[in-house]
């Protein structure tokens, strides 16, 4: 039995923590996947996992060979990467992870065209709202919208990401539309609560900067639950422009203070750096640049 098939399923079972879905991942039975990490524990002559009819959980040895087992592989996927570079065809998976509102979307909608045009690649796509640990899980990219934090990840910027202040027309006639930012104070604001300071909005006009403080009523973690919110009458919102982008052109919502800056996030793809970037991986991420550099 080769070395490194029984590697790659015992890293899959420890990632998985099942049995049955790391066969799912490689593409194996579960039947076999059993038998290559069986194999891997005689040879080494030591238990890997603990097994229970519930669970799949590593040993203390097996945390051990975890840290030395993975590095092996990711050197030999990126040698036989290196091999396919040379084809004209990209080939192979591409995991990534996003966040949910703007992954099941436009980074969603954005895939589509790169996967006709290359068959052979598969899309393994993880949406959570939450920090991914890149390496430890496995990931070979990651799609984040913010501030970057300090990091030792690579970012490349694929486009900056405008806030827009916006209303519905409902709530404009009857609360009246702000005539400058300042106004916003004795307005109902719906506060997206993932900037770091959720209330303080800031604006540019000239060369001058300053901040608004603004309160309201409704509280969210979710920019599409801000949107709806303010779609439905209920306050003024701030928003990425790709959450209110089609209510905007529908006339769901009004665009207010066009003549003020706000606030720009950046669109980002991130990966380890102690990582070979695939061809397919760097043509996903210049396809995206290119993709989201009208946003």
């Amino acid at each position: 039995m080769d070395t490194i098939d029984t590697m790659r399923a015992f890293l899959a079972v420890a990632h998985e923590g099942s049995f049955t879905s790391a066969g799912k991942r490689l593409g194996l039975s579960t039947r076999l996947v059993s038998k290559y990490v069986a194999q891997l524990e005689s040879r080494l002559s030591t238990q890997l996992f603990n097994r229970t009819t519930r669970s799949v959980a590593l040993t203390d040895v097996g945390l051990a060979y975890l840290e030395r087992c993975r590095p092996i592989v990711e050197q030999i996927d990126e040698l036989e990467d290196l091999v396919q570079e040379k084809q004209t065809a990209l080939a192979g998976l591409i995991r990534i992870t996003a966040p949910t509102g703007f992954g099941s979307n436009n980074l969603a909608l954005a895939l589509v065209p790169f996967m006709h045009a290359h068959p052979e690649v598969d899309i393994d796509l993880k949406l959570t709202d939450n920090r991914v640990a890149l390496v430890e899980e496995g990931i070979d990219l990651a799609i984040r919208i913010g501030v970057l934090r300090d990091s030792t990840l690579i970012a490349r910027k694929l486009s900056d990401m405008p806030l827009i202040v916006c209303a519905s027309p409902e709530y404009l006639a009857e609360r009246g539309r702000p005539g400058d930012p300042m106004a916003l104070a004795t307005h109902n604001c719906l506060i997206d609560e993932n900037p770091a300071d959720a209330t303080a909005w800031r604006f540019r006009t000239g060369n001058r900067d300053f901040v608004v403080k603004v309160a309201g009523a409704f509280h969210a973690n979710a920019p599409a639950a801000i949107a709806n919110m303010a779609i439905a009458g209920l306050g003024i919102a701030r928003c990425p422009h790709y959450v209110v982008a089609r209510s905007l052109e529908k006339g769901a919502l009004e665009h207010l203070f066009q003549d003020y800056e706000t606030e720009s996030f950046g669109l980002y793809a991130l990966y380890p750096p102690n990582r070979h970037l695939t061809a397919r991986v760097r043509t996903l991420i210049d396809h995206l640049a290119t993709r989201f550099r009208s946003y």
